[in-house]
């Protein structure tokens, strides 16, 4: 089995690869990092650098952690990439990072992370930084 973290370079996506380290020490499970833009933009800061995902390599097997690294375009909402990608691996549970927002924020902007955790079919851990 495999554990997945939803990773953006942000503080909130910080923490969700720390807890995904830890819960695939804990689990002696791989972990695979997904990292992905939407297909079609011209730049995306949701993609982390080749130094930020060395880092992420660097403290992965300093953890003792087996990691892989997606960073393959998507199509479609987030969410249901990380849910498509969760199937693919037979990922055991998904971390992903939240932020605080208003109740009015929510209700206008929608939410990746409250999609996840109403589509997904697995357990969901959610992280604040």
């Amino acid at each position: 089995m495999t554990v997945l973290v939803a990773y953006i370079p942000t503080a909130e996506g910080d923490a969700a690869f720390t807890a995904a380290v830890e819960e695939a020490g804990r689990r002696k499970e791989r972990l695979v990092v997904l990292n992905t833009p939407r297909a079609g933009a011209p730049v995306s800061t949701a993609v982390a650098s080749e130094a930020q995902v060395e880092t992420l390599v660097q403290q992965a097997a300093a953890a003792g952690v087996e990691i892989e690294v997606r960073q393959d375009a998507h199509a479609g909402e987030i969410a249901e990439e990380v849910v498509r990608v969760a199937d693919e691996v037979d990922a055991s549970v998904i971390v992903i990072g939240v932020r605080r927002r208003s109740p009015v924020g929510k209700l206008f902007l929608g939410s990746a992370a409250q999609s996840i955790l109403l589509e997904a079919d697995r357990p969901v851990l959610a992280v604040k930084p």
